[in-house]
């Protein structure tokens, strides 16, 4: 049997697919063979993506491959966290309190609401008008 270096994992959320592989190294983080800087330019999606391996201590520790798409750049963000909580799990079991504790192994169920038929959008009808 072949022994393989990388861990993997994978994280949704909205639209959005991130699969992560993760492997000891220097600290390097690569999103869709693009820089982490160059990829979330905002640095709130930046921190939000990067927030398990500070978490659990690990950020120059593991290099980091990321391969994502769908949705917008706030889903892509928080695909890319939860992708890389799941990988760093298959590491070291030892982090699984640390990383469920800070809220990183849940997957946000909360999606978009199908328009309905006779209205307008979700939630919002047509304007009425009485003549």
């Amino acid at each position: 049997m072949i022994n393989n270096p990388y861990c993997w994992g994978t994280g949704r959320r909205k639209t959005s697919v991130a699969r992560v592989r993760i492997k000891s190294g220097t600290g390097k983080i690569v999103l869709t063979s693009r820089d982490i800087g160059e990829y979330f330019v905002r640095e709130r999606d930046r921190e939000s993506a990067c927030n398990p391996l500070k978490v659990t201590k690990t950020a120059g520790v593991y290099d980091v491959w990321v391969n994502v798409n769908g949705g917008g750049i706030t889903g892509q963000a928080g695909a890319v966290a939860l992708g890389i909580a799941r990988a760093l799990l298959k590491v070291d079991v030892s982090l699984a309190e640390i990383l469920r504790n800070n809220d990183m192994l849940t997957r946000d169920s909360r999606m978009k609401e199908r328009k309905k038929y006779g209205q307008k959008g979700a939630r919002a009808g047509f304007q009425w008008t009485k003549r």
